[in-house]
C-alpha cells in the first residue's frame, strides 16, 4: 500500500501550544534590563508572543484519517513542481478511498472547459494521451505530468471523479494585460458574478508578493489582484457548484499552497457559497508555520521525479508535423544528425501534429531509450526529402 511506502509525519497547527513564565497574564510594565553599556526599555510581552511547536506531538498519516473523514472538502496544498508533495496528495487520496469515502478530485490543474474530457477519461472512452491532448495540458499547464500522472491513474482506476477548477487562460490572460472591466458579456459568463474584495491581509499578502516581482510598466497591483481573485473565487465556485449538486461526495481538492494558506484564497470564498466541514493540508519544508496557516502540516520524505528522456530539440507547431526551432548542443538530437529546421513527422511511429505529440511520446521512455524519428528537411538545392533518424535519448 500507499502508506506503507511513504511514510509521512504530521504537525497538527491547533496543537500549537503557547510558552510563556506568566501563564496567561500580561505584563504591564516595561522591564529594564541592562546591556553594561546603557539601560534599554523593553516592551510589554503578552502570552501570544512566542509559540512552542511540541515536536514529540507529531502523527503518523494514518491518525490524520479519522478526522478527515469527518471533513466534506480536504483541501491539499503544494509546490507544483515538487514530486514528494504530490506522493503525499495520492497517500491522502488513497487512505480516504480505501477508507470508504465517496471521493471527487478537484484539480487547480484543470480549466473548467476541458471538464468534459475527464470524464471521458475517467470513463475509460479515452485514453491518457488523448485527453492530454483535448484539455490542452501541454499548452495551459507548464509543469511536467508525470507529477501529477500517478494522482490522475489512480482516479481512473478507482473511478473517482475528476474535476475541473480553473478559470481559462484566456480569461486571466486579457485581464492580466487590461482588467477585468475589458471583458465582453460573453467572457463575463465565465466568471463569477460574485467577487469578494474585502479580504484586507489577502490583499496585502499578495500585495507583497507583487512587490517582490519589481514593478512593470504594462501591469499593476490592481489587475495582479483581479487575477489572483479570478483564480481562487472561480474554483471556489465551482467547488461549492460540485458540493451542491452531489450532497453524497466528499472532495479532495489539490491546488497551490498559496490558494489554500490561512483559508483566504480558496476555502474561504467555497464556505461563503456553501458552508461545509473542511481541512486545510499544506506541506511543510520552506512554509512559515504559524497558527491559522492550516489546520495541519505534513513533511513528506524527500521522493524524486525520475529524470525525463530529452530530445534536446526546441520545437513550434508546423503546418505539418513539428518544426525544430534549436538544438541543443550537447543533446541526442544533434548527435543524431537533427538540424534546425527540420519537420518531425513521426517519433517511434506515432504520427507527430504538434508539440504535445512529442510531449507525449516521450512520457514512457527513460534516458538511454532508443528511438527512431522520421524527419521531413528541405534544401534549396535538393527540395525536399524524408530522412530517418535514431536518437538515444538524453536527460
Amino acid at each position: 500500500m500507499v502508506i506503507a511506502r511513504y511514510p509521512f509525519l504530521l504537525v497538527m497547527i491547533m496543537s500549537v501550544q503557547m510558552l510563556t513564565a506568566c501563564g496567561n497574564a500580561l505584563v504591564h510594565e516595561p522591564v529594564v534590563r541592562s546591556t553594561g553599556h546603557e539601560t534599554v526599555d523593553v516592551p510589554p510581552v503578552t502570552a501570544a508572543s512566542a509559540s512552542l511547536l511540541d515536536l514529540n506531538a507529531t502523527k503518523d498519516i494514518k491518525a490524520l484519517i479519522p478526522d478527515l473523514l469527518t471533513k466534506r472538502v480536504i483541501y491539499i496544498g503544494e509546490t507544483h513542481d515538487n514530486y514528494s508533495h504530490h506522493m503525499a496528495q495520492l497517500e491522502i487520496i488513497t487512505a480516504l478511498r480505501f477508507a470508504g469515502v465517496d471521493l471527487a478530485i478537484g484539480m487547480e490543474m484543470f480549466q473548467r472547459p476541458f471538464h468534459p474530457y475527464l470524464d471521458d477519461y475517467i470513463g475509460g472512452v479515452i485514453t491518457e494521451a488523448e485527453m492530454l491532448r483535448k484539455t490542452e495540458w501541454y499548452e495551459r499547464w507548464s509543469y511536467d505530468y508525470r507529477h501529477y500522472r500517478p494522482i490522475l491513474t489512480f482516479a481512473k482506476t478507482h473511478a473517482i471523479p475528476v474535476i475541473a477548477l480553473n478559470t481559462p487562460r484566456e480569461i486571466t490572460g486579457q485581464v492580466s494585460q487590461k482588467g477585468i472591466e475589458s471583458l465582453s458579456d460573453q467572457q463575463r459568463k465565465q466568471i463569477p458574478v460574485d467577487i469578494d474584495y474585502s479580504d484586507s491581509a489577502y490583499t496585502e499578502r499578495l500585495r507583497s508578493i507583487f512587490m517582490q516581482h519589481g514593478e512593470k510598466a504594462d501591469r499593476n497591483f490592481e489587475r495582479f489582484l483581479q487575477v489572483q481573485l479570478l483564480w481562487d473565487e472561480g474554483m471556489a465556485e465551482r467547488i461549492a457548484s460540485f458540493l451542491k449538486d452531489n450532497p453524497g461526495k466528499h472532495l479532495v481538492v489539490l491546488a497551490g499552497s498559496g490558494h489554500l494558506m490561512y483559508g483566504s484564497g480558496i476555502p474561504s470564498r467555497v464556505e461563503r457559497r456553501v458552508p461545509v466541514s473542511s481541512a486545510i493540508i499544506l506541506p511543510g519544508g520552506e512554509l512559515r508555520i504559524e497558527p491559522e496557516i492550516a489546520d495541519y502540516v505534513i513533511f513528506p520524505q524527500k521522493v524524486s521525479l525520475p529524470s525525463a528522456a530529452l530530445m534536446g530539440i526546441y520545437m513550434e507547431p508546423a503546418d505539418i508535423g513539428v518544426r525544430v526551432s534549436g538544438v541543443a548542443d550537447d543533446g541526442a538530437a544533434n548527435k543524431a544528425g537533427v538540424e534546425k529546421g527540420d519537420i518531425i513527422l513521426s517519433f517511434d511511429e506515432l504520427n507527430v501534429t504538434a508539440p504535445a505529440d512529442l510531449r507525449i511520446g516521450l512520457l514512457d521512455k527513460r534516458p538511454g531509450d532508443q528511438v527512431r524519428i522520421e524527419i521531413l528537411r528541405k534544401s534549396v538545392l535538393f527540395g525536399e526529402k524524408k530522412v530517418s533518424l535514431d536518437l538515444i535519448l538524453g536527460e
